[in-house]
């Protein structure tokens, strides 16, 4: 099992439904005079996904509310959303109200016409909540806000769903038919809780399959790049003025080729292809240093390629390089990208296909993070990519799972995965401020300046 990844056993996952299903059947739904304490809303929350204040309940009708509910359940998220009235306190109201819901995730506030959210970094980044906030604040109507608001969320938060959810119902009694159901559980767990992990196992395979099938499209065109590199050199071993340095440097260069493809045609997996785009990257070092050797120039350092497109080669200086509404930063970058750059001109961007049209690699999503690991390295990418939509997945516990870890200190170490029950054992700095009560950001913010990144 990888490190910061867990698995839940078979006697637990039947323990959880039996569990589940004996709250639902002994608290039925919440009373209409429930009062709005944090305690009211914690208990309400760790049933279901989403609470409705009876103060607040023309903002989100109960049908949007259900359905709501019903969307995170099935994308098995720990995303939390409480609808209250304007006047609630809002003292500390982020972090009492994780403290007393005591489980990790994204919780999301809608207080009158008022939206925030807070998250444990473990299943998203201070700076992912931010940007998720911000681009929903325009948004007025409720119902259309919670709903962007979490489509979005779903798409980058890790972790799950805490089984404490389990299936909602709609009465407030015990009755004979809901007791058989709990014996059928109880006696059809084990199969019923045996079937959901090959359900799931089955829908994560399928949605590797589907990123691998989308990244070797680009690593493709990676392998033909740097094949038509070697067709260019026209070295030959036995041309005069050839030493065993150079004819050393073109077989590695070979080597590379071979290796690379026979990696990408062996991927069953995306984090396969860090094996693959590390070859090239080899591969072109070696070429670099046959291309001096021939020149009579001093041999280069070795430096990881092009930040803006890897095919350019290695990189031989750092530049500084400031996105449109992003905070710069220093990158690697090629001979050509520090010229364009110094005379004011954009950098020549590696795009990729997505579903929004042709995107540079780091908006691309998180299965590009194999293929940008191969090329720069575990020590090197977390800073390239702060604040990208890249370097946010890759920051969650789920993307270990899904596309695998090694990139250094990129995400969180262990610790609780969303939908544990941690308890008050969490990072206060991940909850405080919002609602201007002074907390550590002003309201809306998610969290800090929102200002830097990509």
């Amino acid at each position: 099992m990888k490190p910061g990844v867990r698995t839940r056993s078979l006697p637990g996952l039947l323990l959880a439904l039996v569990l589940a299903a004996l709250t639902v059947l002994a608290t039925g739904a919440p009373p209409a005079s429930a009062a709005t304490s944090v305690s009211t809303i914690a208990q309400a929350l760790r049933e279901s996904p989403v609470y409705v204040d009876p103060a607040a309940a023309s903002r989100l009708p109960a049908s949007q509310a259900h359905a709501l509910a019903k969307k995170i359940k099935d994308a098995d998220k720990p995303v939390f959303v409480a609808v209250l009235p304007a006047d609630h306190p809002t003292a500390h109201l982020f972090s009492d109200l994780r403290t007393a819901t005591g489980i990790t995730g994204l919780y999301a506030i809608r207080l009158g016409d008022r939206f925030d959210a807070r998250a444990d970094s473990s299943v998203l980044p201070r700076t992912a909540v931010g940007n998720l906030v911000a681009s929903v604040q325009g948004d007025k109507d409720a119902g259309t806000q919670l709903t962007d608001f979490t489509d979005r969320a779903l798409g980058n938060i890790g972790g799950s769903a805490p089984s404490s959810w389990g299936s909602s119902s709609g009465g407030g009694g015990v009755s004979p038919a809901a007791l058989i159901a709990v014996g059928a559980v109880v006696v059809a767990g084990g199969g019923g809780a045996y079937a959901l992990v090959r359900r799931n196992r089955r829908r994560r395979a399928e949605e590797q399959r589907a990123s691998l099938e989308r990244l070797r499209v680009v690593v493709d065109e990676d392998i033909t790049a740097f094949g038509e590199e070697l067709d260019r050199l026209d070295f030959h071993p036995a041309e005069p003025g050839a030493d065993d340095a150079m004819r050393a440097d073109y077989e590695r260069a070979l080597d590379a080729y071979e290796q690379a493809k026979s990696a990408m045609a062996a991927a069953s997996k995306p984090e396969d292809v860090r094996a693959v785009t590390q070859a090239l990257e080899d591969g072109r070092f070696s070429l670099a240093q046959l291309a001096a050797r021939r020149e009579g120039r001093p041999l280069p350092e070795r430096r990881p390629p092009c930040f803006f497109d890897p095919r350019h080669g290695p990189s031989v200086t750092d530049a500084t390089w400031t996105p449109p509404g992003g905070a710069p930063r220093e990158v690697p970058v090629c001979a050509a990208d520090a010229t364009r750059l110094a005379d004011g001109r954009d950098p020549v961007v590696r795009e990729v296909d997505t579903d929004h049209g042709r995107r540079p690699y780091w908006d691309a999503g998180p299965a590009y993070g194999p293929w940008a690991g191969g090329y720069f390295g575990g020590g090197l990418l977390p800073g390239l990519l702060v604040g990208t939509l890249l370097g946010s997945m890759m920051a969650t516990p789920s993307y270990a799972a899904d596309y695998g870890s090694g990139y250094g200190d990129f995400g969180p170490a262990g610790g609780y995965d969303g939908g544990d029950t941690s308890g008050a054992d969490f990072d206060p700095g991940d909850f405080g401020g919002g609602f201007g009560d002074g907390g550590g950001g002003d309201f809306g913010g998610g969290g800090g300046d929102f200002g830097g990144g990509f």
